[in-house]
């Protein structure tokens, strides 16, 4: 105490003391001004807690807002459309292990902002949509077989979207569209899909060659039954050709055929009359003294 009476008094009567003040009054305006403004931007509402009564029920629009400074302060939410990928592994109707990935577009309900702050805080997305999503996917999933789940796509992207929905209504969470952007099985059922494709590929192989032999057998009944049908027409042309006319026109006709074959061929050949069943007037000899 003693030290004390020992300081320098500040004189605040003089011009230099009241300038000083001055000073100190307009910094502490600045001050309070200050803290006593704050600006919700564009895509953004505002709550406050004010120390005495908690939470207040208004929620301020974009644009600057007082407060008091100390006694109350301002929570900013985004309120713009936010992305989430929600990946979960779980089992088919079929007892399948399936990867699943859905993409929600999430937002808060504006009217409800207190209550979210109060039950959940500002990080809600993240403590309540893997959850809620996890459930909803397990409990759809469950419901389709693994091929159902690829034919049924859209069944079970609609149904997973209306149940999460209303699920995102309990917590005050607006879902501005649910979709499924990834979607894979294990490697077990992946081998056992090109297993059966393998099987039924082999399937249709083997009916493929059992459908060509039959076709070969018709092809050779007929073939069969048309030369038997024409070695009778023939004989039957014999029968009824005693002067041997129509085996003298076969003969000619096998004789273009061999003329032609040799004279296609690069090599040269000669042939007596005989060998190219020719020789007609021999032939019509014999058969006039027969």
């Amino acid at each position: 105490m003693s030290q004390l009476k020992h300081l320098p008094k500040l004189n605040l009567k003089g011009p230099f003391g009241s300038g000083a003040l001055g000073l100190i009054g307009l910094l502490a305006a600045g001050w309070g001004i200050n803290s006593s403004l704050y600006n919700v931007e564009a895509g953004h509402r505002a709550i406050v807690f004010n120390r005495l009564v908690g939470v207040k029920e208004t929620v301020y629009n974009e644009g600057t807002h007082f407060v008091i400074p100390w006694l109350e302060r301002p929570i900013i939410y985004n309120v713009r459309v936010l992305a989430q990928n929600l990946p979960t592994l779980t089992g088919s109707k079929d007892l399948q292990m399936v990867n699943i990935t859905l993409r929600v577009l999430s937002k808060p309900k504006i009217d409800a902002l207190p209550t979210i702050y109060r039950t959940l805080g500002t990080d809600y997305g993240e403590r309540v949509l893997p959850s809620i999503g996890n459930e909803v996917l397990k409990a759809v999933v469950a419901q389709f077989t693994a091929s159902e789940l690829i034919t049924q796509r859209e069944i079970v992207s609609s149904t997973i979207k209306s149940r999460l929905v209303d699920r995102a209504k309990d917590f005050n969470i607006e879902l501005e569209d649910v979709s499924i952007t990834h979607l894979t099985f294990g490697k077990e059922y992946a081998a056992a899909v090109e297993a059966k494709q393998v099987a039924q590929q082999e399937a249709e192989r083997a009916k493929f060659i059992v459908e060509r032999a039959i076709q070969t057998k018709k092809e050779i009944i007929v073939r069969a039954e048309g030369e038997a049908l024409a070695a009778k027409k023939f004989n039957e042309q014999l029968r009824e050709d005693p002067h041997g006319n129509f085996l003298s026109l076969r003969r000619i006709d096998a004789a273009k055929d061999i003329a032609q074959t040799i004279a296609n061929g690069s090599n040269r050949v000669y042939l007596s009359a005989d060998n190219l069943m020719l020789n007609l007037k021999s032939d019509q000899a014999v058969s006039k003294q027969d």
